[in-house]
């Protein structure tokens, strides 16, 4: 049964490699009648998604309950008056990362996050890259003090995953936990 007012969960796909895990929150939460997606896409996410899933913007966006054009800045989700469980950015590329770190509000995904962070709401950043430099570990570490989670999609291979869509699953299942969505798409540990 669903609740009479669904939580509301922002999920913003940059630019960095890894569009799957935005598209996978997407299509778990599509099946989730307590849960309403509000999607925005940078122009480098719609990009990277074609070049990595073969997705395009209509198919994208057709996941999603709202959808919002990152060039949008005056969009609800820009507003501490918008009631949300969470914002998950997935992935998060070193650009978005470095503009919410530093406050700079240029796009909606920015902004969006900005105002998660002064209202003390749950903000997950799935940061993408690798190796990292120091501006990147001091933009994680200006996040995390802020209160936002960064948490880079790395797989667990204790949980012994038989494909990468299983990690990506994990992975997924694990952030949608933190947001307090529950779900089957992996299993907690139980130790050795």
């Amino acid at each position: 049964m669903s609740e009479p007012n669904p939580r509301k969960l922002i999920v913003a796909i940059s630019g960095a490699s890894g569009a799957t895990y935005g598209v996978e929150i997407l299509k778990f939460v599509k099946n989730n009648p307590n849960v309403e997606s509000h999607l925005v896409v940078s122009p480098s996410g719609f990009l990277t998604a074609q070049a990595e899933l073969g997705m395009d913007r209509p198919a994208i966006e057709a996941l999603a309950d709202v959808v919002y054009s990152d060039r949008n800045i005056g969009a609800c989700i820009a507003s501490g008056s918008f009631e949300t469980a969470a914002m998950v950015i997935a992935p998060c590329s070193m650009k978005t990362l470095g503009n919410i770190a530093n406050g700079i509000g240029g796009s909606l995904i920015a902004r969006a996050a900005d105002v998660i962070l002064k209202e003390r709401r749950r903000l997950i950043l799935l940061a993408r890259e690798t190796p990292l430099n120091l501006a990147h570990i001091r933009n994680m570490a200006s996040v995390t003090e802020m209160g936002g989670i960064v948490y880079p999609p790395v797989p667990a291979f204790y949980s012994a995953p038989t494909s990468i869509e299983t990690m990506v699953h994990e992975t997924v299942g694990r952030v949608l936990a933190l947001c307090d969505i529950d779900n089957r798409l992996f299993t907690p540990w139980d130790g050795l």
